[in-house]
């Protein structure tokens, strides 16, 4: 296996536990609504397909009804006001990262998520200074599953894909760093739903946890050789 020189991280369900904000949310505008509150397991069943799938689920209407721009308007009004009340970074996250920034590995960000958003996290999380790469949909023409913006972040990073891990927690994510061809990784502690079945998406390695990730890597780093 080639040397490993970069990680790349999706950011929703892979770094960031941000179901709690969106259940928080939810609720409120379900309670505004009169109606009745929606749990945890649903949220995270329906993040990683976006705010429409959340808010479709919660108020058990058609994600093509036409209600669904209304409460996907209020839903993105709140998130901008309440981001980061409820969210967190899974645990062990940071010494990740400070595993990779000892051992001269760079890393970055490669979301689906907006950057207004996604910079107000990385802000928060005070991760914004410690990469050069950030890679929003705002930032390519083509979000993943295409593999533009993770060649993006490679470019920012001036690390070669052969070189570079993608990490994430959905099938898209593993079929941009597969068509990047770079190492992929799946994150089975993620926002799967209950038809998701991680081990059949082709992933190089899986994942229970952030920091199986730093036995991976010493499992799998050539032996001898600087990261440089």
């Amino acid at each position: 296996m080639n040397k490993i020189k970069a990680i790349l991280f999706d950011l929703d369900g892979t770094l960031l536990d941000s179901a709690p904000d969106f259940l928080y949310i939810i609720n409120l505008m379900l309670e505004r609504h009169s109606q009745q509150p929606i749990s945890l397991v649903t949220v995270t069943q329906q993040a990683s397909n976006g705010a429409n799938a959340m808010l479709a689920t919660a108020f058990k209407i058609s994600i093509d009804s036409s209600e669904l721009s209304a409460l996907k308007a209020e839903f993105l009004e709140r998130y901008l006001e309440l981001i980061n009340v409820k969210s967190s970074l899974y645990p062990n996250v940071n010494q990740l990262l400070d595993y990779l920034d000892e051992q001269g590995i760079l890393w970055g960000v490669v979301t689906n998520k907006p950057a207004k958003y996604t910079q107000l996290i990385m802000d928060h999380f005070k991760l914004s200074n410690r990469t050069k790469a950030i890679i929003c949909p705002d930032h390519v023409k083509h979000p993943k599953p295409n593999p533009q913006a993770l060649f993006l972040a490679g470019s920012y990073l001036g690390i070669s894909n052969a070189n570079t891990w993608y990490v994430g927690d959905h099938l898209r994510d593993i079929q941009a760093g597969q068509a990047a061809q770079m190492t992929t990784v799946g994150c089975r502690y993620g926002y799967l739903n209950s038809h998701d079945e991680c081990d059949t998406w082709g992933a190089d390695f899986i994942i229970d946890q952030p920091q199986q990730l730093i036995a991976l890597i010493e499992q799998h780093q050539p032996a001898n050789l600087p990261i440089s």
